[in-house]
């Protein structure tokens, strides 16, 4: 989290920045959320798919994909005046892992993509956040073709903790990735208030 106390008049106005993690796995649409709603040109780390990774790598279902991300995305959006979010889209292959706890501090929360052709992907994602009391949204991305799950069918097939949102989003779509950044920032906010609450009560 980011404090930053200036504007361009030379007055004070508090600024906020908040650090969120785009999560999930290989070839679930990190990058492309990222670069969809981010109002800077995104940093991205891709790198050619190569022969040597095929065999550790599952493009079943991703067949199209010919990159990935070796370390990470980042992009920033202004949700409203005052408060940006700063977006990092994590690795999503298990030898990238040990970038996730860098990428993890100071994070208010994070977004966990999920494909329902390939839902248990997002397994590691979802176990990390809640093993660490990362607060987290699941955003299934709508892929052409795929069948239609709704939040709840999503929510117990993946276990999740009671209250953990899941939404529907096209990671393609502007609009539909902020509404998914507008209730993450909600969810985790109402979660580190309860905490601070139980931590003076």
């Amino acid at each position: 989290m980011v404090s930053e106390n200036s504007d361009a008049s030379g007055g004070e106005m508090a600024a906020l920045a908040l650090k969120i993690l785009v999560a999930g796995g290989f070839g679930v649409g990190k990058t492309t959320l990222v670069g969809a709603v981010s109002e800077i040109r995104p940093l991205r780390t891709e790198e050619l798919l190569s022969e040597a990774g095929q065999s550790v790598d599952d493009t079943d279902g991703v067949d199209q994909k010919v990159t990935t991300t070796v370390a990470m995305d980042f992009g920033r959006i202004t949700i409203r005046s005052g408060l940006s979010l700063y977006l990092f889209g994590t690795p999503g292959q298990d030898r990238f892992w040990f970038l996730w706890d860098e990428l993890s501090q100071g994070a208010l929360g994070a977004v966990v993509l999920a494909d329902t052709r390939r839902l248990e992907d997002c397994f590691p994602a979802v176990d990390y956040f809640e093993h660490r009391h990362i607060p987290f949204v699941v955003a299934v991305n709508c892929f052409t073709g795929a069948r239609t799950y709704g939040a709840q069918d999503v929510s117990r097939a993946l276990d999740l903790d009671r209250g953990t949102p899941v939404v529907l989003c096209d990671a393609r779509d502007r609009d539909s990735g902020k509404e998914v950044l507008i209730r993450l920032v909600e969810y985790a906010g109402r979660v580190h208030t309860a905490r601070l609450l139980d931590s003076v009560g």
